[in-house]
């Protein structure tokens, strides 16, 4: 990293054991990886227009992901660390809220496809213009992806 930079801002999002009472086993996440490599790449070329960053690394798995292990990171560096914690938070929430990534949660007893709570909020808000994939679209692929300096 550059001696410039006195900040780097780390999100992982990691799948944990239970949701609401029920045992979870793992998540399976499925995506459309040309348009998602776009909206990350969108994502990505927002916060730098925001915030005065050095580098984005954005990872993202596909597939199955057992308890423990991480289904998202995004990492941040910038001078100052108002600018990465700032430009980290907005990158999850979009990641969240726009990038057509689908999540199942599979349970001990049964499984179920999940929305994020950030794109029911846009829906509700009737905002999913604003976002860079507009609504979600289900399409397999169990690749994996390579955006924003990292991987999908």
């Amino acid at each position: 990293m550059p001696p410039e930079c006195g900040a780097i801002a780390t999100f992982y999002g990691n799948t944990r054991d239970t949701f609401e009472g029920k045992t979870v086993i793992e998540l399976r996440y499925e995506a459309y990886v040309p348009m998602a490599i776009r909206c990350l790449n969108s994502i990505c070329s927002s916060a730098r227009s925001k915030w005065n960053l050095n580098a984005i690394a954005v990872a993202h798995r596909l597939g199955p992901v057992s308890v423990g292990e991480t289904s998202v990171f995004v990492a941040i560096s910038s001078v100052h660390r108002v600018d990465a914690l700032d430009a980290c938070k907005f990158v999850i929430d979009e990641i969240k809220a726009s990038v057509p990534i689908w999540k199942k949660e599979v349970y001990s007893n049964g499984e179920v496809w999940k929305e994020n709570v950030e794109f029911l909020e846009r829906r509700e808000n009737g905002d999913l213009k604003t976002g860079c994939c507009k609504p979600k679209v289900k399409v397999e692929d169990d690749g994996s992806m390579e955006s924003c300096n990292g991987k999908v």
